[in-house]
């Protein structure tokens, strides 16, 4: 197999896009990968529209193709395409489906890069997610650690206060005498 030289894993990563929560490879490139037209791909793809249900292809929306337009993102501007027809996206089974109905040596040499490729973006995604767990554990942690701190701090800062303010003045005695009836009346 001769492909590994010709294509470096990266160089079929960097093509993947996310599109509708999936990873997709674009028609243009899924071509440009397995050596054929994007005219030749979608011809055959029309051809075999059985062997693609929806969850391996899908037509891209006026808005999608304009916001991948103004991506700098983008693999590449898609204003040179005819604009009555919008991209397809190949979703990972889609791209080996396509390879299987391309039938040259090329495509099926490819379709083992491409797997890679998607397989390589979905470890890196899961690694992505467990650390991002991990992240939100450890800042649960701090957080209930850095409450109990705050609240003895808080403490603290009330009892300092406490022992900051000046004691009250004694209450003066009255001068004379209280008689029961006074007496009576403070008390109630």
């Amino acid at each position: 197999m001769s492909a590994p030289s010709l294509l470096p894993l990266e160089s079929i990563t960097h093509r993947i896009l996310v599109l509708r929560g999936q990873k997709v490879l674009l028609d243009a490139d899924l071509a440009a990968l397995y050596g054929v037209e994007t005219r030749r791909l979608n011809e055959q793809v029309r051809r075999n529209r059985d062997r693609f249900p929806e969850d391996f292809i899908f037509r891209l929306t006026a808005e999608e193709v304009e916001a991948l337009d103004r991506s700098q993102f983008a693999t590449g501007s898609q204003k040179h395409r005819d604009p009555r027809f919008a991209p397809f996206a190949f979703t990972e089974h889609g791209a080996i489906m396509a390879a299987t109905i391309l039938k040259s040596q090329r495509a099926a040499e490819v379709s083992v890069y491409v797997v890679r490729a998607f397989v390589a973006l979905r470890e890196l995604l899961a690694g992505n997610r467990e650390l991002a767990l991990k992240l939100s554990e450890l800042e649960s942690r701090i957080e209930r650690k850095l409450d109990s701190h705050d609240q003895a701090i808080a403490g603290l800062i009330h009892t300092m206060r406490e022992l900051m303010r000046p004691p009250e003045p004694p209450k003066k005695r009255p001068i004379g005498f209280i008689t029961g009836e006074e007496k009576t009346k403070k008390e109630g």
